[in-house]
């Protein structure tokens, strides 16, 4: 695949666009973006950890859609106008440097870190803004889909930053849900604009992500390691099975997006065409791509609950939690299947319903046995999807004879 193709020129000149029908990978400079996220989805999941109760998961679901904007901000403007340019890639860098305060802020944000949190999600919004204007020419259709999306985006930075001035909490939640409301809306409007949407470098960017959210997964389920190894111990053996059983649970999540989802959404993406184009990344990719991330990240948190505390039960709101993230992490794929092909898997569904009654029903079972109980379930429900599509007439054997 052409990397270095002629470009158009951006506004400014400065910033190079590739043609519009030329795709590209991933540049380093983005992977390196992306790895700053290691830091604030791992304070994330120590949050939670510490904030499983009712109230800390939704603070939790809003802390991440804070995160989620600047992140899906760049991935859209570097789709545009490539990261293989000089200058985007100093752009990017300044985004990273920006990021490292961001998600170190992740877990005071709603006390006196708020401004710490709050300024570098503004600079990285402002940052991919820039870029998304800069890489058109002046009054072409994309410039003014840039104008109208950012307009929006630029009101919901004011509010972030206005909410941060505020030491009541309420006050400073209604103010940061106001402005991912005004972006959400932003995003619904410039969806019937111009675009150029490039599949699959888009496609390739969600799915690393996703590879950077289930390295929480392996980080979660270290801790109980180093808790054992700081004070000299050895690893009990109920802690070893954990530990298996927590590193199968991600292997299974890998398998369940990357095996085939992953694929066949990129796969509709690239039969579609302008403004369907642009709606159907937005929906799949920047809506329901959120869901799919901000439920490993909750699956993280429990999961180091379990291999912290193997043979003990788990409280109902480590189960719930737990739950919440596996229910968004296959309902995720379960909306993306839907939005992409007017279908539902029938075996994602069942299990969803199958988990929760495994976990509502297991308060008195070590998390170690609920865990497995898990693994076996999506081990099934993949196999038996994987059947399903492999064999399609399978199901529709002849009784002739």
């Amino acid at each position: 695949m052409a990397i270095e193709q002629p470009p158009a020129a951006g506004r400014g000149g400065w910033i190079r666009r590739p043609p519009a029908d030329e795709d590209f990978t991933a540049n380093p400079v983005e992977l390196f973006f992306d790895l700053a996220f290691v830091f604030a989805f791992a304070q994330l999941v120590s949050f939670l950890v510490h904030h499983h109760d009712l109230e800390g998961m939704l603070e939790a679901g809003l802390l991440f859609w804070m995160l989620w904007l600047p992140w899906t901000q760049l991935t859209w403007s570097a789709n545009a106008v490539s990261a293989h340019s000089r200058n985007v890639q100093a752009i990017m860098l300044v985004a990273t440097v920006a990021s490292v305060p961001m998600a170190a802020a992740v877990t005071g944000a709603l006390d006196d870190a708020a401004w710490m949190f709050t300024i570098p999600i503004s600079v990285i919004v402002l940052m991919g803004l820039l870029l998304m204007t800069m890489a058109h020419p002046t009054g072409s259709a994309e410039w003014r889909s840039a104008v109208v999306y950012g307009i929006p985006n630029a009101a919901a930075v004011g509010l972030f930053l206005l909410g941060s001035a505020f030491d009541d909490q309420p006050v400073r939640v209604t103010l940061w849900l106001a402005g991912i409301a005004l972006i959400a809306g932003g995003t619904l409007v410039a969806g019937k604009g111009d675009w150029i949407i490039r599949p699959g470098h888009f496609a390739e960017r969600h799915g690393l992500i996703i590879i950077i959210a289930l390295g929480e997964i392996i980080v979660a389920i270290a801790v109980p390691v180093l808790n054992a190894l700081g004070v000299d111990e050895g690893l009990p053996k109920e802690t070893i099975t954990a530990l298996a059983f927590a590193g199968l649970f991600a292997a299974l999540l890998w398998w369940g997006y990357f095996d085939r989802p992953q694929k066949v959404f990129e796969s509709r993406f690239e039969q579609l065409t302008g403004a369907d184009r642009a709606q159907y990344a937005r929906d799949v990719y920047t809506y329901v791509h959120a869901l799919i991330v901000s439920g490993v990240i909750f699956s993280a948190a429990a999961l180091e609950e379990i291999t912290l505390h193997p043979d003990h039960t788990l409280d109902y709101s480590v189960r719930m939690m737990l739950l919440l993230g596996l229910g968004m992490f296959f309902g995720g794929v379960e909306l993306a299947a839907l939005r992409a092909y007017h279908v539902v898997p029938p075996e994602r569904a069942v299990a969803i319903v199958v988990m929760a009654g495994v976990l509502f029903l297991g308060e008195n079972v070590d998390g170690i046995w609920l865990l497995a109980a898990l693994d076996l379930v999506i081990f099934v429900t993949l196999v038996l999807e994987g059947r399903r599509l492999e064999h399609p007439r399978d199901t529709r054997r002849s009784t002739a004879g």
